[in-house]
């Protein structure tokens, strides 16, 4: 009997003693801060001056090298054009192709030639 008894003082004082604790505890939850989100390290620096961004740029320079040159572009049509009439062929041999068979070489070697033409089209127009 006498453990028993010292098994419920013992449970009483835990209890009162977490109940004791408790606003303890919350208050200091409560002035915790919240966590502040690192930032991006390719993020913008927000303490930059607004509008320095390309401060020594020159603005002609930009101009320049904005300015598309004319033998690129007439390239570029004659590459397009030409990827215009492969695709064209391309096309009217899948269709003269029967559905059930394999595809021919030259179905698979005029497609390379496509994704090459496409490639040189695609790298000269980034410049």
């Amino acid at each position: 009997m006498r453990q028993s008894r010292r098994r419920l003082l013992a449970t009483f004082v835990g209890v009162a003693g977490g109940l004791a604790a408790e606003p303890v505890l919350s208050s200091a939850l409560a002035f915790q801060r919240p966590p502040q989100p690192i930032p991006s390290p390719n993020a913008p620096n927000p303490n930059y001056p607004p509008g320095l961004n390309n401060a020594g740029v020159n603005p002609n320079e930009e101009k320049e090298a904005k300015a598309v040159d004319p033998q690129r572009q007439k390239d570029i049509r004659a590459d397009v054009q030409r990827l215009y009439e492969l695709v064209g062929e391309l096309k009217d041999e899948v269709e003269k192709t029967d559905s059930n068979s394999v595809f021919s070489i030259s179905v698979v070697k005029k497609a390379q030639q496509i994704e090459k033409l496409a490639k040189r089209v695609k790298d000269m127009s980034k410049g």
